[in-house]
Order: C-alpha cells, then sequence, then structure tokens
C-alpha cells in the first residue's frame, strides 16, 4: 500500500511542508485523504494535474476534523464528485459551514480570506458519517476510521494498511525533525480526552501492525514507538505547563501569548528545532492561537 500512497505538498502560504493532503489510488478509483483549505485549491489541481488527474478523477475525500486547514477545500471536491466522509458530528458544519466561518472570522479578521479562501458547502447527499471502527473499501483494501479526540470532539485517525493518517491528535511534525509539537487550537481541546486517543493510536499501531504515521502537518514518519512517547511528553508539558501558569493570571492575552511562544519554542529549541524549521512549526500551527487554545482548555477544566 505505502509504495500507492501520494503526499501531495498543498504549498500553505507558499511554503513548502505545511499541510499535506494524501492521494490513494485504489481499484475502484482514487480517495484523497484531507483537502486543505479552499486557499489551497489551485495547487491541489496542480499537483493532481502533474499526474494525470483532475478533481473529477477524486473518487472519496476523507477529513480527520473539520478544521479549515484540513477541510476548507471539501466543497470544491464535492462540485467535481467526490463523496466526503467525516467524523458524525462533524457533518452539519460541511452540510452549513456558515457557523465555523463565522468563529474563523473572529479569530483571524482581515486575514481570513487571505489564508483559508472560499468553503463551499457540501451537499448533504455527498456527505458519509463515520463512527468508531467504521470500515470503508478501497478497491481490496479496507480504511478503517478510529474516534480520536482531544484536538477536536470531531476528530478521526484512519487505517489504511500499515499507515495511520493521524490529523491533529498525532502532533505536528516537520520533516527531518524529531520534535512532535501539539495542536492547541482552541475550542475543543481535551487533554484527558487526547491521552485516550494516544492509547488507542498505540493499540492500533499493534493490532493492525502499522509502520508510518502520517500527520497532515506533516509528511510519513515510521518511528511509531519514539512518536507516540514524545507526543505523550507533549501533552503531558502541556497540562502541566498549563496548571503552573495559567491559575490567576491576569496580565492580558498578549502577554499570554508571548509566554506561550517562548514556552512552546523553547520545547522545540531543546529537541534542535530552530531559524526555517521553527518558521515552519509555526505556520503549520501558531504558538499564539495555542494561548487561547490553552485557556479555553484551562477555563473549562476549572468552572
Amino acid at each position: 500500500m505505502l509504495d500507492r500512497l501520494d503526499t501531495l505538498d498543498l504549498h500553505f502560504q507558499d511554503q513548502r511542508r505545511i499541510i499535506a493532503a494524501y492521494l490513494y489510488p485504489h481499484a475502484d478509483g482514487m480517495a484523497l485523504i484531507e483537502t486543505g483549505p479552499g486557499s489551497t485549491v489551485p495547487m491541489l489541481q496542480a499537483r493532481l494535474a502533474a499526474r494525470g488527474l483532475t478533481p473529477a478523477d477524486i473518487s472519496e475525500v476523507f477529513l480527520t476534523h473539520i478544521h479549515l486547514d484540513h477541510a476548507g477545500a471539501a466543497g470544491h471536491l464535492a462540485r467535481h464528485g467526490a463523496t466526503i466522509y467525516a467524523h458524525h458530528v462533524g457533518l452539519p458544519h460541511l452540510s452549513d459551514p456558515a457557523r465555523l466561518l463565522a468563529s474563523a472570522r473572529r479569530i483571524y479578521g482581515d486575514d481570513m480570506d487571505a489564508l483559508w479562501g472560499e468553503m463551499p458547502p457540501v451537499p448533504d447527499d455527498q456527505l458519509v458519517a463515520l463512527n468508531d471502527g467504521d470500515t470503508v473499501p478501497l478497491g481490496g483494501e479496507p480504511l478503517t476510521a478510529l474516534d480520536t479526540p482531544g484536538h477536536a470532539s470531531h476528530h478521526m485517525s484512519y487505517v489504511l494498511g500499515d499507515v495511520c493518517f493521524t490529523g491533529d491528535v498525532g502532533g505536528v511534525r516537520m520533516p527531518e525533525e524529531r520534535h512532535v509539537e501539539l495542536p492547541l487550537a482552541p475550542p475543543e481541546i481535551d487533554l484527558d480526552a487526547w491521552r485516550e486517543s494516544l492509547a488507542a493510536l498505540r493499540a492500533a499501531a499493534d493490532r493492525h501492525g502499522l509502520t508510518h504515521l502520517a500527520p497532515t502537518h506533516f509528511g510519513l514518519y515510521d518511528d511509531l514507538p519514539a512518536h507516540f512517547d514524545r507526543l505523550e511528553t507533549a501533552i503531558e508539558t502541556a497540562d502541566n505547563w498549563a496548571a503552573r501558569t495559567l491559575p490567576g493570571w491576569d496580565d492580558g492575552d498578549e502577554a499570554l501569548q508571548d509566554a506561550v511562544t517562548q514556552w512552546m519554542r523553547g520545547r522545540a529549541s531543546d529537541h534542535g528545532v530552530d531559524g526555517d524549521a521553527w518558521d515552519r512549526y509555526e505556520r503549520a500551527n501558531p504558538s499564539w492561537m495555542a494561548a487561547l487554545g490553552l485557556r479555553r482548555y484551562w477555563t473549562t477544566q476549572t468552572a
């Protein structure tokens, strides 16, 4: 299976190796895991064209979750006939993305359109709801959905052959780097659920004989035990940092964002990440966004 899998670099913000979509040709069509945002549709089309394909050749799209960097272009592919598969909780926001887009615009403001582009709705008859353990046949190979909340309540990971597509719940990792970063975007961070999802990923790795992980940010990795250990450390470190720092915080949002950036950059530097590599981590997982997510998580925990 691995020899047929194709990593499509969508050149988010004209930068290499930030957001991936994964193309899998099978006996009955072409599956795509993740779509990227609407802003990268031209690059997605160019990547397909370089392989002699058009969007109309995509028969199935599997979304790990509905955040714009993962699912924003789903409606574009639906227009060309693709069936869109996603967690059952996320489906209403694909059918009618108005609330999702309004929430994102409050966060991104004037940068919204340049970052994410258009997110067309997906017709209901092209949406398929997935639950934990559901399988979808792709030619002769079953794709299995794993319910893996933590980053978002509507997060799925997918097992296909010996590869697990982990979206954001498997962490952010840049090519040639060991560092695994926790994507902490609001509003649904749940570190206890994330721990349970990590346990589920470890179990799936043993059960399915997985050899590779494919996070959306970015690429294929074959050091599963070490990656999972680093992800576990990232979860514990985030929880401990929040418990140590956030109680009684009264220095304002800007100071909190500075504190989170300093903490995240320090962790990355400890793992040898700096310069251009740090910039790629920041583009994939902005530390100012992590500050919003951690604050929301801590407020929810202590309510």
